[in-house]
């Protein structure tokens, strides 16, 4: 009698088990990323590549960047970091021993052995996904790529992009992903100012276009981060990067809600968190702020949003909180006003202020996606004058979003630089701002990160929003 065959396992087992002899092209990359003689290339030298490319090249790994900006590559290869967050010595010492380089020739794409793109995939004005970078990025690759190569998407986006969007660009030239090139997706965990967790210690999540792939970049990341976590294809892959983000945004979203629902009923957010958060299980505090900035949490639920959308289903819950959230700048102006006008002066019109911070997050100089930008242009609709400080970012990049505010210059810190003004708004809580000063010179100062009180000043004239 034949044999039945075993049944199927209703979940797919990431043992990386292989019934079959590797493509030869596998085979030979693999014995390469073994003995660390593969080349690994790094398209995109900003928050996530410059840190990817450094703790590549320090565990030995031949590592060459690809930029568009000279002045990126320049200061590379001069051993110097362009991101104030992330110091020299992380990349000076791979740089000195010629283990680190830097391009902007999109001709030496041929060169590496592995390829790990880090571009962008930031929103449209429609607020859906703008794969513009991402895209071209992958025409770069596709138009020098060779047999043998593995192509590792770490830029965030949908579930989906790797095998519907970057697959076909790689195989147009005629090459089977699968058999002559390999095509991966290991989302990107960076924490921009996280001095406890960098890529070498944060787990890496790898899924691959097949299981080769999948097996490829794991040897990979598995050089140079303390682990690899390898599920069953891209799209899960993609998905768990959505998850994480969407995860933060939906509890921040509550932590803003939750804030304005109680404060009528004279109950302080803050101190309820704090003390929920000595729960040892079931919870984990989140923070009102406002409102989200930088690249991954203002923008990773828009992917998955729209996805949802269309496969005909809607994400009801992350497009509240992304609605909630959204709202948090115009929420802090009038908070603002209103504080103006209960101190008994002509209101915001005409008024003075001076707003604390305008990077995305504590101590960091990434002004994307800002709060404290769409902050500013309300104020000033309002009609007021504001000036900011950051001990993180002198001046303004230019804003394609925001015109009016491109290149503006922050005013210098002094002691009593609060006194010059009618309020002092805090929207970025850096460390190295001196909160205590600020409360004993203002007349008014309202606090959006409760960064006043963390630092042991109080007074009549602060005010939480």
């Amino acid at each position: 009698m034949a044999r039945r065959p075993p049944p199927r396992a209703a979940f797919p087992i990431m043992n990386d088990a292989r019934p079959i002899a590797a493509p030869p092209h596998a085979a030979l990359l693999r014995r390469r990323i073994a003995s660390r003689d593969a080349i690994f290339g790094v398209v995109g030298l900003g928050h996530v590549g410059l840190p990817l490319a450094a703790v590549a090249a320090g565990a030995g790994l031949s590592t060459l960047g690809f930029d568009i900006d000279d002045a990126t590559c320049a200061a590379l290869m001069r051993g110097e970091s362009h991101l104030r967050h992330f110091p020299s010595e992380g990349i000076s010492g791979p740089v000195a021993a010629g283990r680190l380089r830097a391009t902007t020739d999109v001709a030496r794409l041929a060169e590496p052995d592995v390829l790990a793109i880090c571009v962008p995939t930031p929103l449209t004005d429609a607020r859906e996904p703008d794969l513009g970078p991402l895209t071209r990025a992958a025409r770069d690759i596709a138009a020098r790529l060779r047999p043998g190569q593995l192509v590792i998407v770490e830029s965030t986006t949908y579930p989906g992009t790797t095998e519907e969007v970057v697959r076909p660009i790689l195989e147009a030239g005629g090459l089977v992903c699968g058999h002559d090139v390999f095509l991966a997706f290991a989302p990107e965990r960076e924490d921009p100012g996280n001095t406890a967790f960098g890529t070498r210690n944060t787990p890496k999540v790898v899924g691959g276009s097949c299981p080769e792939a999948r097996r490829l970049a794991r040897d990979l990341y598995g050089l140079f981060t303390d682990r690899v976590v390898t599920v069953s294809d891209t799209r899960t892959a993609e998905a768990v990067k959505l998850a994480e983000n969407v995860f933060r945004a939906v509890n921040i979203a509550l932590a803003n809600e939750l804030k304005d629902v109680l404060e009528p009923m004279g109950v302080d957010i803050w101190e309820v968190i704090e003390a929920a958060a000595t729960k040892p299980f079931g919870y984990m505090p989140f923070h009102p702020g406002p409102g989200l900035g930088g690249h991954c949490i203002p923008v990773d639920p828009h992917y998955l949003a729209w996805k949802a959308r269309a496969h005909g289903r809607a994400a009801r819950v992350v497009e509240l909180a992304a609605e909630i959230n959204a709202a948090m700048p115009g929420r802090v102006a009038d908070r603002v006003a209103e504080a103006l006008a209960r101190r008994g002066g002509t209101g915001v019109r005409g008024a003075r202020i001076l707003v604390l911070g305008v990077a995305y997050k504590r101590n960091v100089a990434d002004v994307r996606e800002s709060p404290a930008l769409r902050i500013i242009e309300r104020l000033e609709a309002m009609g007021a004058a504001t000036d900011f400080h950051d001990p993180q970012v002198a001046r303004l990049p230019a804003l394609a979003a925001h015109p009016g505010l491109s290149g503006r210059a922050g005013v210098a810190w002094r002691d009593d630089l609060a006194a010059g003004y009618d309020a002092a708004l805090v929207v970025t809580d850096h460390d190295a701002v001196d909160y205590r000063a600020v409360v004993r010179h203002a007349p008014l100062v309202v606090d959006t990160r409760n960064a006043c009180r963390r630092a042991g000043a109080s007074g009549s004239n602060l005010v939480l929003a």
